[in-house]
């Protein structure tokens, strides 16, 4: 009797090792995707908080800030839920429901007109990066239900507007800065790109048509002087070449 007993003591045993091996698999896996969400999460929170900052800066409506703020607060929700212990995310939940509740998206949106494109090359760089980067989160948020459609078309329509003015007007100054270096072929090649890029427009609105005529003058202008410039260029060179024919064929002094 006490063999099969020794037996069935084995069989528990390796039977209880599986069980506890297994649980112990699942809780790590568990724990893994509970990580991996929770980086997930925070990798959205900050990527919001980014484009937040970048928005700041650009004439945006307070209905785009309310998708974001939402955004984070949502990201921040879903990593108190992960882990109820973490007092400073409960407090970083209270903060950003304060966020959204402070946001008022019925007011207008701030004009365009008057915005200053930055100086810096680097800067305007980032700006373009920044605009993209709210299109894409707009899009993504629209995807997942979270956005009406008609609020993401409106919305996503300024950005597309905001984006167009920013490459144009980018392009008009290195025009410009072009012809004070007498860099007339760069400067058209500059004009005609905006042109280009206002002229592919569906529904042009008053900017559109309006820097479209302006860039058209300044267009033909540059067109303009390269061709008198060519024109004096031609003429020098056959004065060149007559004096050269002159002095070839003319009498030969006798000394």
């Amino acid at each position: 009797m006490l063999f099969p007993t020794i037996i069935i003591l084995i069989v528990a045993l390796v039977i209880m090792a599986i069980v506890i091996n297994a649980i112990q698999q699942h809780k790590e896996q568990v724990e893994a995707e509970k990580r991996a969400e929770l980086a997930k999460q925070k990798s959205i929170v900050d990527e919001t908080e980014d484009a937040l900052m970048a928005a700041a800066q650009m004439p945006i409506s307070q209905q785009l800030i309310l998708i974001l703020h939402k955004r984070v607060h949502n990201a921040l929700q879903t990593m108190f839920e992960l882990n109820p212990k973490a007092m400073d995310i409960k407090q970083r939940v209270k903060d950003a429901k304060e966020r959204v509740d402070a946001t008022k998206p019925e007011q207008l949106a701030p004009p365009s007109d008057h915005f200053l494109l930055p100086e810096n090359d680097k800067q305007i760089i980032v700006l373009i990066q920044g605009i993209k980067k709210l299109r894409t989160l707009l899009r993504s948020e629209n995807s997942k239900g979270k956005v009406d459609t008609h609020v993401f078309i409106e919305e996503d329509k300024r950005l597309e507007r905001l984006q167009l003015k920013v490459n144009v007007e980018t392009l008009g100054k290195r025009a410009r800065s072009a012809i004070q270096s007498n860099m007339l072929g760069s400067a058209r090649q500059y004009y005609e790109k905006a042109i280009v890029a206002l002229s592919a427009q569906p529904n042009p609105d008053e900017y559109v048509v309006k820097k479209r005529h302006e860039l058209e003058e300044q267009l033909q202008n540059i067109k303009d002087n390269l061709r008198n410039a060519n024109a004096a260029d031609r003429a020098k060179r056959q004065d060149s070449e007559r004096a050269d024919l002159d002095e070839l064929f003319a009498p030969k002094k006798k000394w």
